[in-house]
């Protein structure tokens, strides 16, 4: 039976432009979370990357800008690949602490870059991600969808943890989906600040009988360098992201938050029991479901754009084949 522990989330700027310097404070967060007892601990939607608040990437309907090009070019190489040192600086500050990471960060593949959460073990490292399956509005510009084999629900001595990243939470279909794997340390990194949010984590905590732990950032345009396109203004002290973070119990109950000062850490004591006393008159993936009427399909297979297969039965004796193959 799991114990009662503390659970964090972490309201804090990240350096936009330098992703080595975002781990680096992501990880400083993680020790300072353990210490205060926290074992897991949430980070904010692309911390590691940059949300580009109030950027435009030069793309008016029908035309790219040469400088657009070039502000993508940037933002794609501060993205990150999950094999470089911003990983292995979080991993080594999981493995110090014991604690349990989810953050969102902009991962690098190819040509293409994806909205995405991280799941760190401090016993075993990156244990899984989850893509984001549908960026928002002019996200869509610059980051790829996820597919259904980025859906995990990782099971820890802690409870199942997921992670659905900003307006993916109003999904009700994906949000069936973590509930059917028994979701119950559900995690939100989010760029969303706005009022109508808590209300939102609040209902999710009561129809998924799960904690909810969001996590938003808390952070000025100064954090930004000075050439970015920002269509929001050039004050140094415009917050671009106000916070708003928060943990909900099972049954609703605001926990922690919503905070909207820079730079804190919020705290929770998670009762694992509490899901379960939660599930007695409701379980919206068990005896509440109606199978009989409704039901979802999930196709969890990863989408490929390019497939080659290589086999007995795809050898040619000719010299057609691609060199390696």
């Amino acid at each position: 039976m799991t114990k009662p522990f503390r659970a964090a989330v972490v309201q804090a700027a990240a350096v936009p432009d330098d992703s080595l310097a975002s781990a680096e404070r992501a990880a400083a967060r993680v020790r300072q979370a353990a210490a205060q007892g926290a074992r897991l601990v949430v980070f904010p939607e692309a911390f590691i990357g940059g949300y580009p608040k109030g950027a435009t990437f030069g793309a008016p309907v029908g035309l790219r800008r040469p400088e657009g090009r070039e502000d993508y070019r940037r933002y794609h190489a501060n993205a990150i690949a999950l094999d470089g040192p911003e990983v292995a600086l979080l991993a080594e500050a999981v493995r110090e602490t014991g604690a349990f990471v989810v953050i969102g960060v902009i991962e690098r593949d190819g040509g293409t870059l994806y909205c995405t959460a991280l799941f760190l073990d401090g016993e075993r490292g990156l244990v899984g991600k989850h893509r984001k399956l549908m960026p928002t509005g002019a996200e869509r510009l610059i980051w790829g969808f996820g597919d259904g084999s980025t859906l995990p629900v990782i099971d820890t001595p802690l409870g199942r943890i997921g992670a659905v990243i900003c307006w993916e939470n109003y999904m009700p279909m994906l949000r069936m989906a973590m509930y059917g794997q028994g979701v119950t340390l559900y995690c939100a990194p989010t760029a969303d600040d706005r009022d109508t949010w808590p209300a939102s984590m609040q209902h999710i905590a009561l129809e998924g009988r799960a904690y909810v732990l969001s996590a938003c950032q808390h952070i000025t345009r100064g954090a930004y360098p000075a050439d970015f396109d920002c269509t929001l203004g050039n004050a140094p002290e415009t917050v671009l992201l106000r916070g708003g973070s928060m943990i909900v119990s099972p049954l609703g109950r605001v926990l922690a938050g919503p905070d909207y000062t820079p730079d804190t850490i919020l705290y929770a004591d998670i009762d694992p029991d509490e899901v379960i006393r939660g599930k007695f008159d409701f379980d919206v993936a068990g005896h509440y479901a109606r199978p009989d009427v409704f039901s979802l399909h999930v196709d969890a297979t990863a989408r490929q754009p390019v497939r080659f297969d290589t086999g007995p039965a795809n050898e040619r004796a000719d010299s057609t084949a691609l060199p390696g193959a």
